[in-house]
């Protein structure tokens, strides 16, 4: 597989567990507000579900989002992309008026192969809007699945994931 120099490297051949970061084009926040938030989570949710795709975090925020979607079908993670980025892209430039404006920038993915390293992300995920200093309790951000974890599953998984260290990740955000 050829890599480009200026373009991250996808390798979504295979099914499985991914991280994946979307960030918008010269980081602006674009999304900055509810209504747009909401557009944009509607979105990754019905193309999740349209593709048979499962999302099992997210964190969406004004200008770049983290998703961690588990693939049940092979080379799927590209269309998922192209779906969501050009759905919202299209709702969002009708909302605000205006005509032709490229939203997304480029999107960044890895395969989670290691147990550690899927805990870890799930957390990383669930804090993301604490990390970005958006609000001091991401379960208290609706976009977020941090809530939507200590609502609906077992309390002990949730303590698991909240138990994973993040601060080694190595992933696109700096935003």
């Amino acid at each position: 597989m050829t890599d480009w120099p200026h373009s991250p490297p996808h390798r979504t051949l295979e099914k499985g567990t991914y991280m994946l970061t979307g960030g918008t084009l010269y980081k602006k926040h674009i999304f900055n507000n509810s209504e747009k938030l909401d557009i944009l989570l509607d979105i990754v949710f019905e193309t999740a579900e349209s593709l048979k795709m499962q999302v099992e975090a997210w964190a969406v925020m004004s200008n770049h989002y983290h998703l961690i979607l588990n693939i049940n079908q092979e080379n799927t993670l590209p269309l998922f992309v192209s779906k969501i980025h050009g759905l919202s892209a299209i709702r969002l430039n009708k909302s605000d008026k205006i005509s032709g404006r490229k939203v997304w920038h480029n999107y960044w993915d890895s395969l989670i192969t290691y147990q550690e390293s899927y805990f870890a992300r799930l957390n990383y995920v669930n804090k993301n809007p604490e990390h970005h200093g958006i609000i001091d309790k991401s379960e208290n951000y609706r976009w977020c699945s941090e809530a939507w974890y200590k609502a609906n599953l077992d309390t002990a998984f949730v303590k698991t994931v909240n138990s994973f260290k993040f601060d080694k990740i190595k992933t696109k955000d700096d935003f």
